[in-house]
């Protein structure tokens, strides 16, 4: 997370701050930090993810929906908003008191992760997702080089279960859906990775 920090608010003001600027914000306790916009990997890493899984939720009859980092993910138990790059819910949306447009019970967050913010998106962010009783998977794309990193949690479990897959021809299964992507759709378009 790229932030400047600015002085403690309430969530109502943190809200109509979001509704009255152009920039996305992060909300933790009363502390806003605004989010730096995204590399031209990152946008094409996160139009192709939600592709990948809407096209995946449709084949499969899954009762779920892919969101975009347009929604925002309140997780009350620690009085934060967030923007994730990608969530799936599935079953009926839940959506927050404080902000109904976001939401509570995501079953999948992905986030693309660029160097500013892989440290965090895998430490205090992925923290802060554990808290939701209804993740079931946690998903992390390299916009450098094709590496996805898959934490899955199984039902009646608090052991996460992680994955690596490394290279265009892996496939990656996203348990909590059911389905497989393939990495070259996912890396589809994206320029100059590392190998």
């Amino acid at each position: 997370m790229e932030a400047q920090k600015q002085d403690k608010i309430t969530i109502p003001e943190y809200i109509n701050l979001e509704q009255t600027s152009a920039t996305k914000y992060e909300f933790h306790d009363g502390e806003v930090f605004a989010m730096a916009g995204g590399t031209y990997n990152h946008g094409l890493l996160c139009g192709n993810i939600y592709t990948e899984l809407r096209n995946g939720i449709n084949t499969n009859g899954k009762n779920c929906k892919p969101l975009s980092s347009e929604i925002k993910l309140h997780i009350k138990s620690k009085n934060s908003f967030v923007h994730p790059d990608a969530m799936v819910v599935c079953g009926e949306v839940e959506k927050s008191k404080e902000d109904g447009n976001a939401i509570t019970n995501p079953t999948l967050i992905v986030e693309v992760l660029s160097k500013s913010t892989a440290e965090y998106d895998r430490g205090d962010k992925f923290h802060l997702y554990r808290q939701i009783p209804s993740l079931k998977e946690y998903v992390l794309i390299s916009q450098v080089k094709p590496v996805v990193e898959v934490f899955y949690k199984p039902t009646n479990s608090d052991l996460w279960k992680i994955t690596r897959h490394e290279g265009l021809d892996e496939m990656i299964m996203i348990a909590s859906l059911g389905f497989e992507i393939k990495m070259q759709d996912l890396y589809f378009d994206v320029e100059g990775l590392e190998s």
